[in-house]
């Protein structure tokens, strides 16, 4: 019965890919599939969300000397969760399942990527939500792929779709989570992928309205940049000269990522040995700075609304770009562009303290760009989350600063499956 029922869906559906006697429209039976892996994957981010709320407002009471043994405790028993069921694999492993699988992405270890990253994004970890949602949801668009019986690229094209759509419903921007999830594929062939951009976009959208529904999400600026006012044609020129600045910074961080990676993988111990000693210095370096602790959504607003001092973002600048490399090499689950976004911030400000003459806002958009950009290496989305995030509108200075910031990135990507030598291969 159940066969017969597929079947008749399906025959039903191909009905829309008819002569135009029948089908008037551009769309066809592939928006359905677009528009439910969108969906799906709404409620996937939605659900996700309101439980690491939940979880990490309870983990939040442990403060003070309390925050070591949490994050530790924490660090253990996600060590423990990939250990038992499995190594979900990071950003990488998806880059190369799209490029390389035909776009297959293996839901099997999800269970193992949400509850590992749960633990960790919830404790305090410097890491976001973000790399699980476009693991999950994008594995789940492949699965969706399968059942619908897709091969090739429209199979490849509705895993990108899912991860579009996980994407879409943190940030909350459809065309940004859409350009994401192609940028992220970046080599020098990465144009073949952009085949894919209208089930992204497609995916995106019905992805933020259903998330939009579920957490009572808003429309507006998420981060309090004080409003920027254009005064001539040397902002740009700032632009380039912060995105410099934020590009530096950006080369540092990949920099000490390698250097605790080496650390990390000196001797082969269990993950769950990995991640207790990352969540010991994590909690360690909570404790003396605490505004480091969790991945910076909310903290970058306490950042830009605080009257801090220079010795004191400075501390707080290098402590966190620690903290970051030290969550990513241990073993901890989650996703580096808002801790990035949460560097280039505390950058701007030390640069308007150096410099008071300088405009706060441009100078933090200019960084904050620059900085994900030379590490994703995503130039085209990063503006337009950007724009959207900080309520920046003049996106042609954040353009500015990604680009510098792309074209300034080291050779060998941070993201090791971009490199253009595995492309040809």
């Amino acid at each position: 019965m159940k066969i017969n029922r597929r079947r008749r869906i399906i025959k039903t559906f191909d009905l829309l890919d008819q002569p135009i006697k029948f089908n008037p429209f551009v769309f066809s039976r592939t928006f359905f599939m677009w528009a439910l892996t969108g969906l799906v994957g709404g409620v996937i981010a939605g659900v996700y969300w309101i439980v690491l709320e939940h979880f990490t407002e309870l983990l939040a009471h442990f403060h003070g000397w309390m925050v070591i043994p949490t994050m530790a405790v924490c660090g253990l028993l996600a060590g423990l969760v990939i250990h038992c069921m499995g190594d979900p694999g990071e950003i990488h492993l998806i880059v190369d399942n799209i490029r390389f699988n035909k776009g297959k992405l293996d839901p099997k270890n999800n269970p193992s990527m949400i509850l590992s990253s749960l633990f960790c994004v919830a404790s305090g970890g410097s890491l976001g939500p973000e790399a699980p949602l476009v693991q999950v949801t994008g594995s789940t668009g492949s699965w969706l792929g399968k059942v619908f019986r897709l091969k090739g690229e429209e199979l490849r094209s509705l895993s990108i779709a899912g991860m579009a759509s996980g994407f879409t419903a943190l940030f909350g921007v459809p065309l940004g989570g859409s350009l994401f999830s192609l940028e992220i594929l970046h080599h020098k062939h990465a144009v073949e992928y952009y085949k894919a951009i209208i089930p992204a976009l497609v995916a995106s959208c019905f992805s933020y309205v259903v998330f939009a529904l579920i957490i009572h999400l808003g429309i507006g600026a998420t981060w309090d940049l004080k409003a920027y006012h254009y005064t001539g044609v040397y902002d740009f020129a700032y632009a380039v000269a912060f995105g410099a600045v934020g590009t530096l910074f950006g080369w540092i961080f990949i920099f000490v990522v390698k250097f605790f990676k080496k650390i990390f993988e000196y001797r082969k111990f269990p993950i769950y040995i990995k991640t207790l000693t990352g969540g010991i210095i994590l909690g360690i370096i909570a404790f003396y700075f605490p505004l480091t602790r969790y991945f910076g959504h909310n903290e970058i607003n306490q950042l830009i609304n605080g009257n801090f001092a220079l010795n004191f973002l400075i501390s707080i600048l290098i402590f966190k770009i620690l903290a970051i490399a030290i969550t990513v090499t241990s073993g901890w689950r989650g996703g580096f562009i808002i801790p990035l976004f949460f560097v280039g911030t505390t950058l701007g400000l030390i640069i308007h303290q150096l410099f008071p003459s300088v405009d706060t806002t441009l100078a933090i958009v200019s960084c904050m760009a620059a900085i994900n950009a030379c590490v994703t290496r995503t130039p085209m989305s990063t503006t337009i989350i950007l724009g959207t995030l900080t309520g920046f509108t003049y996106f042609v200075p954040i353009l500015f600063a990604s680009l510098t910031g792309y074209f300034l990135a080291p050779k060998i990507p941070f993201i090791g499956s971009q490199s253009e030598k595995l492309a040809e291969e």
